[in-house]
C-alpha cells in the first residue's frame, strides 16, 4: 500500500499506456505535460525523470506549473536510440512552510516563535539529507540561526532563495509518487523526419529501352536528382529474378527472351551468383555487389543515401525454395503456393509462411538480411507491403536491427485499413505511406491532413506523401495533364517534411490502362525508354520546391499544418510556421487542373503575431514575386497551366539605422 497523496494523470505524450514509443529526431527536446495535485494546500514538488532504455540511473529536470494543475517539461534528446520517461511529484514541506510563515508574517501575527523552530527543524533534516555534499553546512547554519531568530528576522530567512534553492536539492521524497507505466520514446535520426525521395530502377537508368543499365550507368541519375534536390534515392529490388513463370511486358503470363522479368520476384539459384542468387546477390545484368558498394559510396559523396526495397517475395527459382520448403504454404497436394490478391495472381511469387514449425530459423535470416544490407552501406529500407506479414515479427525484427544499426530507416508500404497502418507506425516503421494519392478534393485533403496532423497518430506516424508510385497511376495525374503533375507536386512537398516521387513524374507519365490506376507499358514488367529532359517535364518546379523545403524549417514539421478559409472549393490555403514565429509560409494551392480560379483567402493574424492594421509582404518562393497584404482578407488568382500555387513566406517591415523601411 501506498501512503502518497500524489495524484499523477494525464500524462502526454503517452501511447497505449506506454505500450509503445512516440517518435521524435535526435538533437530535438521532448516535451511532457501532466495533470499533478494532492489533497489540501501544500505545495507540491514535480520533476520530469528520463534515461536511455535499460540504463539504470535517472536524469532529472524540474517541471514547470502552467496553471490549474497542469505541469509541463522538457528534456533533450541528445542521440539517437529509445529512451523512458516518467514523472515524479512530492508534497514540498520547505516550501510549504515558506509559503505559510510569509502569510503569517505579513498578516501581523505576533508569534511565530513555533513556526521559526518548524522552519529549523525542516532545515535541519535536509542537512542530513545533503551529508556531507555541497550546502549541508549552510543549512546547518541557517538551521541553527532560524531557531534562535526573533520574528522579522525568522521572515528574512524564510524569504531567502538560496536556501530554498539548496532544500529543493535535498528533498524529502519519502512521500512521492512516480507514474507507472514510463513513457517511451525513440529518437531517429534527422532524415527520418523531413527527406525527399527519389525512386528509379536502375535497369532503366539511362532511359535507352534497348538495353538495361547497370549500377555503374546510374550515375547520371544520381547527379539528375541531386540537382533536383532529392536526398534518398530508392532503387526497386535489386535481386536476381527468377526465370520459372516470369512475366512479360505488361503483367503478361508469357515472355519472351528479353523480358527482364518482375524485380519483385526474387531469385535465382541458377544464374552463379556468390551467395546463391538471393537476397543477398544483385542481378548479374546490373553488375557485381562491389558495383552495388560504389554507387552508394558516389551518393554519399553527393549528400543522398540509397534505399532498397525490402521484399520478401521469392521466386520459384530462390534458393530458399530449394533449401528450406518448409518455409512456404504449401497445397493438400504438397505443391508451393504462389501468391494471390484476388482477382490478380502473382505466379511468379511465392510468399513465406511466417509460422511455419521452423519460424524461428526464418525470422532470424530475415534479420541477417538488413544487417548483411546494413553493413554494406544502405541505412534506409521500403518495405514491401508490411501488412500481410505478422506485426510481432515486423516489431522484433526492427527492434533487433537497430541495436546494431540505431540510424536504420524503414518505410512501411502498407496501403491498407487505417489501424493496422498505424499499429504498424506504433510498432516500429520510421515512416508511412499514405491514402494522399487518393485524397484529391478540397474536403477530402483538409479531413485527411487535418487527422494525420492533429491526431495522436502524428505522435508516432510520418506520412511519406508520394504523389505516384510503379504501382500506381492515380486518375488525377491520368486526366488532369500537366497541371494535375504539378498541383500534386505542391501538395506533396509541403503539406508534410516527407514526401517521394517515382520517376517520369518529372516529365509528366500518364499513358495508363484503360480504366485502371495502373501505368501502360509498366516498368515493372520491362525496360523503360524515356527522355530525361523532355519538353513539358516540370523539373523546375520539383527543384524549387526542394529548394524552398530547405531553407524553410516550417516546412521541415508535420503538426504545424493549419487549414485556412478560402472561398472557393477550388483552392486550398494552409499555413506552416515555427513555433517562434520566425519562419511563416502561407501556401495557397489550385485544385482544378483545367480552369483558372480566384478566392479571397482569410490570414489568421493573431496566431501569425501580426496586428490587424498591419502591412506585411508576402513573398511568393516559387516566382520571387513580392505583394503587400493588410489585414485578413486578401486575393489570390491562380492558374493551373502557369500558376498553380503560390508559397508566400510572410516577411514583417522593420526600419533600418538609416531609416528605410524593409521587410524580413
Amino acid at each position: 500500500m501506498n501512503k502518497t497523496t500524489m495524484v499523477i494523470e494525464n500524462v502526454q505524450p503517452l501511447l497505449d499506456c506506454g505500450r509503445y514509443a512516440v517518435k521524435r529526431v535526435a538533437g530535438q527536446t521532448m516535451r511532457v505535460t501532466a495533470d499533478v495535485f494532492k489533497d489540501g494546500h501544500d505545495v507540491i514538488a514535480v520533476v520530469l525523470k528520463w534515461r536511455p532504455a535499460g540504463a539504470k540511473a535517472w536524469r532529472e529536470t524540474p517541471m514547470k506549473h502552467e496553471g490549474n494543475d497542469a505541469w509541463s517539461g522538457v528534456f533533450s534528446l541528445v542521440a539517437m536510440g529509445d529512451y523512458e520517461f516518467t514523472i515524479e511529484a512530492w508534497p514540498d514541506a520547505y516550501a510549504s512552510w515558506r509559503e505559510e510563515f510569509a502569510k503569517k508574517h505579513a498578516g501581523g501575527q505576533p508569534d511565530l516563535s513555533s513556526e521559526a523552530l518548524e522552519g529549523a527543524h525542516l532545515l535541519e533534516a535536509g542537512a542530513k539529507r545533503a551529508g556531507r555534499r555541497k550546502g549541508a553546512k549552510e543549512l546547518r547554519a541557517a538551521a541553527r540561526e532560524l531557531s534562535a531568530a526573533d520574528r522579522d528576522q525568522a521572515a528574512a530567512l524564510a524569504a531567502r532563495e538560496d536556501l530554498a534553492a539548496l532544500m529543493a536539492g535535498y528533498p524529502d521524497r519519502s512521500l512521492s509518487a512516480e507514474f507507472r507505466p514510463c513513457g517511451l520514446v525513440t529518437a531517429e535520426r534527422p532524415r527520418a523526419l523531413f527527406a525527399a525521395w527519389y525512386e528509379f530502377f536502375p535497369r532503366s537508368a539511362e532511359g535507352l529501352g534497348e538495353r538495361g543499365s547497370t549500377f555503374r550507368d546510374c550515375i547520371g541519375r544520381l547527379d539528375d536528382a541531386k540537382a533536383m534536390g532529392f536526398d534518398v534515392v530508392y532503387f526497386p529490388p535489386i535481386h536476381p529474378i527468377g526465370a520459372t513463370k516470369r512475366k512479360g511486358a505488361n503483367n503478361s503470363l508469357e515472355s519472351g527472351p528479353d523480358d527482364p522479368g518482375v524485380p519483385y520476384a526474387i531469385g535465382n539459384r541458377h544464374q552463379g551468383c556468390p551467395h546463391g542468387g538471393g537476397h543477398r546477390d544483385v542481378a548479374p545484368e546490373l553488375g557485381t555487389l562491389e558495383d552495388f558498394e560504389w554507387l552508394v559510396g558516389e551518393a554519399a559523396k553527393r549528400g543522398m543515401e540509397v534505399a532498397l526495397d525490402f521484399a520478401l517475395n521469392c521466386s520459384p527459382d530462390h534458393p530458399y525454395v530449394a533449401d528450406h520448403p518448409e518455409w512456404f504454404f504449401h497445397r493438400p497436394d504438397g505443391s508451393i503456393k504462389y501468391a494471390e490478391n484476388p482477382p490478380k495472381k502473382y505466379e511468379d511469387v511465392y510468399p513465406l509462411d511466417y509460422h511455419n514449425a521452423d519460424w524461428r530459423a526464418l525470422w532470424e535470416e530475415l534479420k541477417d538480411l538488413i544487417l548483411w544490407w546494413a553493413e554494406r552501406g544502405v541505412r534506409t529500407f521500403r518495405v514491401d507491403n508490411p501488412h500481410t506479414k505478422p506485426v510481432s515479427f515486423w516489431e522484433w525484427l526492427i527492434a533487433e536491427t537497430r541495436r546494431k544499426f540505431p540510424d536504420l530507416v524503414f518505410l512501411s508500404e502498407a496501403f491498407t485499413r487505417p489501424k493496422m497502418m498505424r499499429v504498424l507506425a506504433k510498432i516500429g516503421f520510421t515512416q508511412s505511406y499514405t491514402y494522399f494519392t487518393w485524397r484529391n478534393t478540397k474536403s477530402e485533403l483538409t479531413e485527411y491532413f487535418t487527422e494525420l496532423t492533429t491526431h495522436e497518430s502524428a505522435e508516432y506516424m510520418r506520412p511519406n506523401l508520394f504523389a505516384n508510385t510503379p504501382d500506381i497511376l492515380p486518375f488525377f495525374l491520368q486526366q488532369g495533364g500537366r497541371p494535375a503533375f504539378m498541383i500534386r507536386a505542391v501538395l506533396a512537398a509541403t503539406l508534410s517534411p516527407v514526401y517521394g516521387i517515382y520517376s517520369g513524374f518529372e516529365l509528366c507519365e500518364n499513358a495508363a490502362l484503360p480504366g485502371r490506376e495502373e501505368y501502360l507499358d509498366s516498368e515493372k514488367y520491362q525496360l523503360k525508354p524515356r527522355d530525361w529532359n523532355a519538353p513539358g517535364n516540370i523539373k523546375g518546379l520539383v527543384t524549387a520546391l526542394n529548394r524552398i523545403r530547405r531553407e524553410n524549417r516550417a516546412l521541415q514539421e508535420l503538426a504545424n499544418l493549419t487549414f485556412l478559409p478560402a472561398e472557393s472549393d477550388q483552392i486550398l490555403f494552409y499555413a506552416k510556421a515555427t513555433p517562434a514565429l520566425d519562419n511563416i509560409l502561407l501556401v495557397a494551392v489550385i485544385l482544378d487542373p483545367w480552369h483558372a480560379q480566384s478566392a479571397w483567402v482569410e490570414v489568421p493574424l493573431e496566431q501569425l503575431g501580426l496586428a490587424e492594421d498591419e502591412t506585411f509582404q508576402v513573398h511568393d518562393l516559387l516566382t520571387d514575386e513580392r505583394f503587400l497584404w493588410r489585414g485578413r482578407r486578401n486575393f489570390v488568382m491562380l492558374d493551373p497551366h502557369g500558376r498553380p500555387a503560390h508559397v508566400f513566406r510572410v516577411r514583417r517591415r522593420v526600419a533600418s539605422e538609416r531609416g528605410f523601411d524593409h521587410y524580413e
